[in-house]
């Protein structure tokens, strides 16, 4: 692709959109950023940034103007805590974004879409232990993904389908599997684990103890935000139009995850588990067979190299929270 190519990232506020847009930028790309939101933590590279409500037509029509190019990230999300406790709100600000984003973009002669779609599309049948199989593209079907989320990135994947079926509209989809990395949402609420445990370690005092929901042996594989950033734009510039797992391979316990975010910060605690919290899944892990049989590369930098990065970036961040708060 030639980098006269102007592209447009929906949900740049966000976490893998704001990194996204950085490495567009560094590319030589033009580039146009769209959220309801600024980024939170540091200024946007773009060319443009507009804030825009993505629920609606008018502002999908002028957010996709005169653009070649849209990653599509835009999406009302959150680790399994939010996305498990308002399915009916979530489902419907995505389905809304995901359809209005879709026809304006053909309707404004967009060449290529790509849309962010999640490993909880794949059926939870196939994830009942902890030790699960990898998950092939294949295995979303018979249906039965995650509640609200899942259902919904399931049926825009359908959607994209329909739309160069019926439009010959170009459209690239891929299924997230648990990213992270520093610039992401560590509290609040909407924060995933890799970035929730590195910010209860990075509170806790050692010797002390953390909560853990779940029993602390439920699996995930886990992807740094720079490999998913290479990947999205492989992607992209694939000619590969059926989605592609875009996540790491290899599975780890959240105890495990607990106790190498523990070693990066030098602290010994307890682990407190909570069983009444939502746990989501008992075991999630991405087949990467077909991503390396279609682009020749897969995620490869280590989870170690990854929470090292995410832990220092969150203590950091806390610290200077706790800086202020001292001099207020």
């Amino acid at each position: 692709m030639s980098n006269t190519t102007r592209i447009l990232v929906t949900g740049a506020g966000g976490f893998i959109g704001h990194h996204l847009v950085k490495r567009l930028k560094q590319e030589g790309y033009w580039v146009r950023g769209v959220d309801i939101k600024p980024p939170e933590y540091e200024d946007t590279a773009a060319d443009e940034f507009q804030i825009l409500d993505l629920r609606r037509w008018e502002s999908c029509l002028e957010a996709s103007e005169n653009v070649d190019e849209v990653y599509n990230l835009a999406a009302d999300m959150g680790g399994i805590g939010y996305i498990t406790a308002f399915l009916a709100g979530i489902s419907c600000n995505n389905i809304l974004i995901n359809a209005h984003m879709l026809e304006a973009s053909r309707s404004n002669g967009v060449k290529r879409f790509l849309f962010s779609s999640s490993a909880c599309v794949y059926a939870q049948y196939k994830q009942k232990s902890a030790d699960v199989s990898p998950l092939k593209e294949e295995d979303a079907y018979p249906a039965d993904p995650e509640p609200g989320y899942g259902w919904e990135k399931l049926y825009a994947e359908e959607l994209c389908r329909y739309y160069y079926r019926d439009y010959k509209f170009e459209t690239r989809i891929v299924r997230f599997h648990n990213v992270y990395g520093p610039l992401g949402t560590y509290d609040g609420g909407k924060e995933k684990a890799p970035a929730a445990i590195s910010r209860k370690v990075a509170l806790a005092s050692g010797g002390g103890h953390i909560e853990i929901w779940g029993d602390g042996q439920q699996t995930r594989s886990f992807m740094y935000i720079d490999d998913c950033v290479e990947g999205l734009i492989r992607i992209m510039q694939s000619d590969h139009r059926e989605p592609l797992n875009l996540g790491t391979d290899r599975l780890v316990t959240v105890d495990e995850l607990v106790d190498l975010i523990c070693g990066i910060a030098g602290k010994q605690l307890n682990k407190r588990h909570d069983l009444s919290k939502p746990q989501g899944v008992r075991g999630r892990n991405s087949d990467n067979t077909r991503l390396r049989e279609v682009l020749g590369w897969e995620p490869a930098i280590s989870l170690e190299e990854g929470l090292r990065a995410t832990y220092n970036w969150i203590a950091s961040e806390i610290e200077k929270k706790s800086l202020v708060q001292a001099a207020a």
